[in-house]
């Protein structure tokens, strides 16, 4: 382990030399830039830096483990580096005097006042002359870089840049030998009389058939336009007037929420009322007499239209509290019993109507199989309680936004409604079978894998 340096008495090409030493003795590209950005402080002081390439953006911060790509900061930071990268391809410090206004302009928020852009050419191996990757080095702080500084942070970039084009050979896979032998199998006589290059057309003829992609997910039979029944205040459930599943008229009781509150207020509101007509009577009577007293008429007039809006208001809170159906259907909703004295708030669901032949299918799409379907795209549904039968429908929407599931994970919610009316009553759950659109069947077997392999490897 490299014992920690100071810069104050050491002279630059000792620090230089440290520097190398660090980077030859780097295992990762990983570890090579984690050292670019964090130890880059022997040779000048700096309070952040950004590691910038062309292909992958902001790909290492000072201090940070992982940055966010879609980080405000990490963002502006791009942007500037694609900036410099154009139009300062030379070593040098800036400000923000020296950049457009629209990234002058978030320079204060994200950065200090100073500024040093190392431009870093990576040449890739196999690449001609001149060719490689666009990438840079950059370097704020609250002082001004010391000048005589600038040329030992240009060698130490062309030193970084030989360690990273070292590690990149290490990982090449060279084709020469593959190639050669595959032009040697070439130039034989009657190659493609041969049983193995019939093998690979037939396998390569059955990889790009054409067949849907589908996908699996958790589905069950949802009422396809239920009315929802929110509670109208706070208050507590006092009781339920219906069964689970039981068909109700519209217009008929429900439930109903405790009015022992809101009859004690409404009983205080009319007393109150009465209480001020009383008080306005008498002084209207004083009045004929007592100019002052006609003065305070009008006070009390408006008290008693403000006690009288109190009691219908008060009035209309306790019919609302007896919750009426909407309109024929079935009423869904959990055990009467888990409702009863119950606490609830206002527009928590209590229970739904829905008509018994409304029904469609209600599926929720993984993130990692949100294949493209379209309106119209064929769905069945194998139910558990019946999965030799499957219910057919037909891609109602996709929602755009993932929205999280009971169990933690993150699925697009998909509606489809049934081709031809069953039987099957709403609740049953079972998997959904989502079919998109033509690919090959390669693509088909691969997809998945692939997508796994993604994660874990970066090609």
């Amino acid at each position: 382990m490299n014992a920690p340096m100071t810069t104050g008495s050491v002279h630059p090409a000792v620090l230089l030399l440290e520097l190398g030493h660090r980077a030859r003795q780097a295992k990762t590209v990983q570890e090579l830039a984690f050292l670019l950005v964090n130890d880059t402080r022997l040779l000048l002081p700096y309070r952040q830096a950004v590691w910038w390439t062309q292909e992958d953006g902001v790909h290492t911060l000072s201090g940070v483990v992982q940055p966010d790509a879609n980080a405000p900061y990490a963002q502006w930071a791009a942007q500037l580096c694609r900036h410099l990268a154009q139009h300062h391809p030379k070593l040098g410090a800036f400000t923000a005097s020296d950049v457009p206004p629209d990234l002058a302009a978030q320079w204060s928020q994200w950065w200090p006042a100073h500024a040093v852009w190392l431009p870093v050419s990576l040449a890739t191996p196999g690449a001609a002359q001149g060719e490689g990757v666009s990438a840079g080095l950059l370097l704020a702080g609250a002082e001004p870089f010391p000048a005589d500084r600038l040329p030992v942070l240009g060698e130490w970039g062309s030193m970084w840049g030989h360690a990273w084009q070292a590690l990149q050979r290490r990982r090449m896979v060279s084709p020469r030998q593959w190639w050669a032998r595959l032009r040697q199998q070439q130039a034989q006589a009657a190659w493609w009389r041969r049983p193995a290059v019939w093998a690979v057309a037939a396998v390569a003829a059955l990889a790009v058939w054409p067949v849907h992609l589908t996908v699996l997910a958790p589905g069950e039979l949802v009422a396809a336009q239920p009315a929802v029944l929110r509670a109208p205040m706070d208050g507590v459930v006092e009781q339920i007037h219906v069964q689970p599943n039981e068909m109700v008229k519209q217009g008929q009781l429900l439930f109903s929420l405790d009015e022992a509150q809101l009859a004690s207020r409404l009983e205080v509101s009319e007393q109150a009322l009465q209480t001020a007509e009383a008080e306005y009577r008498q002084f209207a009577q004083l009045a004929l007499g007592d100019v002052r007293s006609k003065s305070q008429l009008a006070a009390l007039a408006g008290k008693i239209g403000e006690r009288r809006a109190e009691q219908a208001f008060l009035t209309e809170q306790r019919q609302r509290a007896q919750v009426l159906a909407p309109h024929d259907g079935m009423v869904l909703f959990d055990a009467p019993s888990e409702w009863m004295g119950k606490p609830v708030q206002t527009g928590e669901r209590v229970m739904r109507i829905a008509q018994p032949d409304a029904v469609e299918v209600e599926a929720w799409l993984p993130i990692g199989d949100a294949i493209a379907l379209q309106p119209g795209a064929p769905v069945q549904l194998y139910l558990a309680a019946d999965p030799l039968a499957a219910v057919q429908a037909q891609v109602r929407y996709v929602a755009y936004d993932a929205v999280a599931r009971p169990d933690g994970q993150y699925a697009y919610r998909v509606r489809a409604q049934l081709v031809k009316a069953g039987t099957q009553r709403i609740g049953l759950k079972g998997t959904a079978k989502l079919q998109g659109e033509r690919v090959s069947l390669a693509y088909w077997m691969v997809r998945k894998p692939w997508a796994s392999i993604r994660q874990w490897v970066a090609l």
